[in-house]
């Protein structure tokens, strides 16, 4: 199986939005792709096979609270899904991993995501608290982790994690 990693074109928008569909059995990671797609500072990679999208994770903006947003480029991981047939077959790694370090050479600073400890934690991904970060929903601590792409980048940074208010709408 010959896998590819590379950015969203305009072409996969409709197999994105399928690939979402199924991972998640609903609509509404698809919508909030579909409503951030195109907005500034967004990244959306795909994982091809045989000409096929079988995989998509999406990147936006974050910032904390009370910071500019310029003061740092940090990004929030959501979502991430492969479809069905496709998981466990080692794809959303390959394509967190490639997408990870496309975003490096970016210059991007440092990524958040809420999810499963033991799944990100193989990337780097440590709960915020080490770096005096929260999240804005309530969650518990462990499931809201942050990876620094540029080390050090957040020993100054404190606060509350905000995302688009799209997030906000996410049921």
């Amino acid at each position: 199986m010959e896998l590819k990693i590379c950015p969203e074109q305009p072409a996969d928008i409709p197999q994105v939005q399928r690939v979402n569909e199924l991972a998640f059995g609903r609509g509404s990671e698809a919508e909030l792709v579909n409503k951030l797609r195109g907005l500034v500072g967004t990244y959306s990679f795909v994982a091809v096979v045989q000409g096929q999208v079988v995989g998509h994770v999406f990147f936006s903006p974050v910032r904390i609270l009370g910071q500019s947003p310029e003061h740092l480029s940090l990004l929030g991981l959501a979502p991430v899904a492969v479809l069905p047939d496709w998981q466990r077959k080692g794809i959303g790694q390959r394509l967190i991993s490639q997408s990870l370090e496309s975003l490096k050479l970016a210059g991007v600073a440092a990524i958040v995501v809420l999810g499963d400890p033991n799944y990100y934690q193989r990337f780097g991904f440590v709960t915020s608290q080490f770096h005096r970060l929260a999240c804005e929903f309530d969650v518990p601590d462990e499931y809201f982790m942050v990876l620094e792409l540029n080390l050090g980048c957040l020993r100054d940074s404190q606060g509350t994690i905000q995302y688009l208010p799209a997030f906000q709408e996410l049921e």
